[in-house]
């Protein structure tokens, strides 16, 4: 059989470039994933909190957001996290920082959610995880395996968040950005785990103007 050395190097140029791309936007064996970093404009939207309101980032000017993407309402990771989030906000509010999430799971379930955390900033239902793909947002079925293992699950049972009902893909990774007045992103965070978010550190040298990087 005649061999074609053009068509070899072709090939092999083809493969190289595969590879690049599968390296730069992440290839976890399900999806690509395009992932966002700090100095990437944040994508802007206007969409309804879970009680109707509109939450339009255009008119969070001059202010910075701290921008998390969760799992499900029942999902205790989660639970755990905002309980932690609900009694930083204070401190946040007070300087600046405003705070928007998402969650996977329909309005409906969210709003039971809400009256169980009493939660005082928005809370976005995304079902169609739309806005999960405009940040990158990865799902890992050994990320989820990891994170069932971790200290925080223990933690949140310990704390009686129990698991429940799973709504949309139980193997979402949480992911949280710092965004500040210009709606840049200075730090984008990429869980590890299923129940990894940004560190409350970082949140605050955040708001204190102390510099930040990006973590996958």
């Amino acid at each position: 059989m005649l061999q074609d050395p053009k068509g070899n190097v072709r090939l092999k140029l083809i493969i190289y470039k595969i590879g690049t791309i599968m390296k730069a936007n992440k290839w976890n064996g399900e999806s690509f994933i395009v992932k966002l970093r700090a100095g990437n404009k944040a994508k802007h939207f206007s969409l309804t909190d879970v009680y109707g309101n509109v939450i339009n980032t255009k008119e969070y000017k001059n202010k910075k957001i701290l921008l998390s993407f969760y799992r499900y309402q029942s999902c205790p990771l989660c639970n755990l996290r905002i309980n932690k989030m609900i009694q930083k906000y204070p401190l946040y509010k007070e300087n600046n920082l405003e705070l928007i999430s998402f969650f996977q799971s329909p309005n409906e379930s969210m709003l039971e959610f809400m009256d169980r955390q009493d939660c005082p900033f928005p809370i976005i239902a995304d079902p169609d995880k739309k806005m999960y793909k405009q940040y990158g947002v990865e799902s890992s079925f050994l990320k989820l395996l990891k994170g069932l293992a971790s200290k925080s699950t223990k933690e949140a049972i310990q704390k009686g968040f129990y698991p429940g009902k799973a709504e949309g893909d139980m193997k979402t990774v949480p992911a949280d950005f710092l965004i500040d007045e210009n709606f840049t992103i200075r730090k984008a965070f990429y869980g590890s785990h299923i129940g990894d978010h940004i560190p409350f550190e970082d949140i605050e040298e955040f708001i204190s103007g102390t510099s930040s990087h990006d973590r996958y």
